[in-house]
């Protein structure tokens, strides 16, 4: 192929790394802060030591990649033989990461396309994929892009988690504090909207909230075709028996994903969390 496109993500997409090498996407990580150590992620902290500093109270933050690793990633990509390169990124609502892009791709040598895909986790690896068979079909730039903002705007994720405290503490829950407010007790249900976690209902216990988080992923899918990613954090179990009902219930299912999220997504929503990825094809 005369022309090569590239495609860059970041370490919240929680594509398999035989995937990625496969398509050859590349992942910049963000950082995780756990005391005083500043750990990438997927490399340098496992979600085990996440989960269990998190039991533990310890204090963990999050941190974007830098503009200098972003611009080192371009160059590097650049000089393999590259001649543009698309970025698709975490929602700038959730994380500096794309603003980080942006600086680095002011400098770089061939034309960069930083992408806010308004998502996470799979939903986010989905717009990645939906990129790297666009470029892979001999797609320029802009045809690799449109192909990642049609494959979001066919995207809809949904979480449960155990308590709203992480997502408190972390700011990341916005009008989700409004709604729930001192609620604690309730077992929250919520989205991804517009780039934000939002509220979408309240449930009284865990197994009620689960059973609901299925029918709602069951009734998005419909007969359609769509791929799906069932995410969890210190939960295998809990994922592994809902991946299983969503194969019965969703007649149009292609790929299903099942998978443990990484520990940026994990700092700020706790042990427990389940979340699901529907993405229509």
């Amino acid at each position: 192929m005369s022309r090569h496109v590239a495609i860059v993500t970041d370490s919240t997409a929680y594509l398999p790394a035989r995937t990625m090498e496969r398509h050859g996407i590349t992942a910049v990580p963000l950082t995780v802060v756990l005391g005083d150590r500043a750990l990438e992620e997927g490399t340098e902290i496992s979600t085990r030591s996440l989960a269990q500093a998190l039991q533990k109270r310890r204090p963990v933050t999050t941190s974007r990649p830098s503009p200098e690793l972003f611009a080192e990633t371009y160059r590097r990509i650049a000089e393999s033989g590259a001649d543009g390169i698309v970025s698709l990124h975490l929602s700038a609502e959730l994380s500096g990461t794309h603003d980080a892009a942006v600086v680095a791709a002011r400098q770089a040598a061939v034309p960069v396309r930083v992408v806010d895909t308004g998502m996470i986790a799979m939903a986010l690896g989905f717009c990645a994929l939906a990129a790297a068979g666009a470029a892979e079909a001999g797609g320029t730039v802009d045809e690799a892009v449109t192909a990642a903002e049609k494959r979001a705007a066919g995207t809809s994720a949904y979480f449960y988690v155990d308590t709203l405290d992480y997502l408190r503490r972390g700011g990341r829950i916005g009008a989700a504090q409004a709604l729930f407010g001192s609620a604690l007790a309730v077992k929250p249900l919520l989205r991804l909207g517009d780039g934000r976690i939002e509220p979408l209902e309240k449930v009284r216990t865990a197994s009620k909230a689960i059973a609901r988080l299925e029918e709602i992923v069951a009734d998005r899918a419909g007969g359609a075709p769509v791929d799906i990613a069932v995410h969890h954090l210190a939960a295998p179990d809990r994922a592994s028996a809902l991946a299983d009902r969503l194969r019965s219930r969703v007649p149009g299912l292609a790929d299903l994903h099942v998978s443990e999220v990484g520990a940026v997504i994990g700092a700020h929503t706790g042990p427990g969390l389940l979340g699901v990825v529907v993405s229509s094809r």
